[in-house]
């Protein structure tokens, strides 16, 4: 019986192929991790340092670069990243040059609490700390805020932050304790008393009208406050 000398190279170089592969595969993951790239995705303003976060990259109370990359838990780096109370998602994994890397969305403030406490909410309506690293330049919220309650100043406050007029204009929004609301203007010495927040669309409307007809009129500098409260009016008190 001929063996065809074809199959037998073939077979060999089949052997031989697989060999080099699973050596380099275990060389490769007997490697050390060779460098730690965290990439912030989005915000230029870093709430978060990228020290901040190279601390969190700990592995066995090891930094991440000198761990094995067969041993690297990417599940607990992340779990760990996520914990963070400025990180919104973080997604940690291993590059083909044996990099680990992060990428990192912040958390967002829109609006920042001064009462009795000081943090911020957040994009999605939720606390959100101070940062030691940067402060967000967005409206101020007093009078009575509760942490565990911040539905009605988050409906206000996501507004403000959609609307370019709105964010261009108003600095604070101050909540009574009835949850009825008043906000102040950035330049402007005048009240804008919203009450409650139904027809929140058809008062700032409202609003945004009065304000163009008195810049044109020039009047704007007369009134000490605008009560958006009534329907299909506006209310202006005069100074």
């Amino acid at each position: 019986m001929r063996v065809n000398r074809n199959y037998i190279k073939a077979f060999i170089l089949l052997l031989l192929v697989t060999f080099l592969y699973a050596f380099s595969s275990i060389r490769n993951a007997e490697r050390n991790v060779t460098r730690v790239d965290i990439n912030f995705i989005g915000e230029d303003n870093l709430f978060i340092t990228l020290e901040s976060v190279n601390k969190l990259l700990i592995q066995n109370k090891q930094k991440v670069k000198n761990v094995p990359k067969e041993i690297l838990d990417l599940n607990s780096l992340e779990l760990a990243l996520n914990s963070n109370p400025m990180i919104k998602t973080a997604q940690v994994y291993l590059t083909v040059n044996g990099e680990v890397r992060a990428d990192v969305i912040q958390r967002k403030p829109i609006a920042r609490v001064s009462t009795n406490a000081f943090y911020y909410i957040d994009e999605e309506g939720f606390f959100m700390p101070l940062s030691k690293n940067y402060t967000a330049r967005v409206p101020f919220v007093k009078g009575y805020v509760e942490k565990n309650n911040l539905k009605n100043i988050f409906k206000i406050a996501n507004k403000i932050y959609k609307d370019q007029f709105l964010k261009t204009h108003i600095v604070e929004i101050y909540q009574k304790q009835d949850e009825t609301i008043i906000l102040k203007t950035r330049v402007l010495d005048f009240q804008i008393v919203l009450g409650n927040l139904d027809k929140l669309d058809k008062k700032i409307n409202n609003f945004k009208a009065f304000y163009q007809k008195a810049k044109k009129d020039k009047t704007l500098k007369k009134y000490s406050k605008v009560n958006l409260q009534f329907e299909n009016q506006v209310v202006c008190t005069k100074k």
